[in-house]
């Protein structure tokens, strides 16, 4: 299987698509043309309510309901370039969202293995990927902290929410040479991790400083329980 040819219809953001990669990524470092062809041809405002389509190709993250959020345009973009692809990994992906960073690896790997816990989430998603033709992505509704054991190992694994700390089944489930992205650290701030997986063990860099929503599950934070009347 190839990297998924998305259906894209034009629409009045392309300049500002382009304003987008001028100004926020390439500015920033930003160099694979892959990615910032992917960045430039997935229609971000899909992603997000209509009510804040105006705002989809700024830069700073935006709510997407249930207390999640879409990643800013830049650190997608840095999360997916720091994966080192190159068309033929199969990538597991911590947190759907709203499917934006999905649709973006789609274009960029053979297969995405996509997880959501929130079920809500995940439909809507799932509903954007079969309109967009990402016909290469597997959607799962589960607690994405214990990884997808029946599905590893994977080239690749990038999680789109913070965690206190780096879930084993994320090192356990990648291939020998895998990259892991992943944010950790406390509610407050995070740092952004590279952890590359080696036969005598891993490798860590620091990519820089981020906030992400926190992960919830058994191997990250717990849920928080709601109060009763």
């Amino acid at each position: 299987m190839k990297p998924a040819t998305l259906r894209v219809k034009r629409d009045i953001y392309e300049r500002t698509r382009q304003k987008m990669l001028d100004d926020q990524l390439i500015a920033r470092g930003i160099t694979q043309n892959e990615v910032l062809h992917a960045m430039l041809t997935v229609p971000r405002h899909l992603f997000v309510a209509e009510a804040l389509h105006s705002q989809a190709y700024t830069d700073y993250p935006l709510p997407i309901g249930e207390k999640q959020t879409i990643s800013q345009p830049y650190m997608v973009a840095l999360m997916t370039e720091s994966l080192g692809l190159t068309g033929a990994e199969r990538v597991l992906e911590i947190g759907t969202g709203s499917g934006y960073q999905t649709a973006i690896l789609s274009m960029l790997v053979e297969k995405v293995y996509t997880i959501e816990r929130i079920s809500v989430l995940a439909a809507k998603a799932r509903r954007l990927f079969d309109d967009l033709h990402c016909s290469n992505v597997i959607v799962r509704v589960a607690d994405g902290t214990t990884g997808w054991p029946d599905e590893a190992p994977f080239d690749a694994i990038i999680t789109t929410a913070g965690s206190p700390q780096v879930p084993s089944a994320y090192i356990e489930q990648l291939k020998t040479g895998g990259r892991l992205i992943i944010p950790v650290g406390d509610e407050e701030s995070q740092k952004l991790l590279k952890i590359t997986k080696r036969a005598d063990g891993v490798t860590t860099e620091v990519l820089g400083g981020c906030k992400f929503v926190k992960l919830i599950g058994k191997h990250g934070w717990q849920a928080e329980k709601r109060e009763s009347c």
